[in-house]
């Protein structure tokens, strides 16, 4: 359970970062970062990360495909943890 969170840690930290570092090299007229890989990264659990770096950044919040997709993953993400903490032995029981 301790490296699941360590994980959800970085990826997340990565993902926020990504989203910022993207932000600086498109103002700077450099090589960005490809939006495969921005969603990639989201994807494999770091979609809060990148949620967040969105509204911190302002960064890909007019595009339709990152405004609908990031909060998707992010559902997904849950989801997965959800599953992977079952497996784990953690039960989350919801109903009282």
């Amino acid at each position: 359970m301790v490296l699941l969170i360590i994980y959800l840690l970085v990826i997340n930290i990565i993902a926020f970062a990504m989203m910022g570092m993207d932000k600086s090299y498109a103002r700077h007229k450099k090589r960005r970062i490809p939006e495969k890989r921005l969603f990639g990264v989201s994807a494999i659990g770091g979609a809060l990360g990148a949620w967040i770096g969105m509204q911190v950044w302002r960064h890909k919040t007019k595009h339709t495909s990152f405004r609908v997709g990031i909060p998707l993953l992010f559902i997904f993400n849950l989801v997965v943890i959800y599953y992977l903490t079952g497996l784990i032995g953690m039960n989350f029981n919801f109903v009282a």
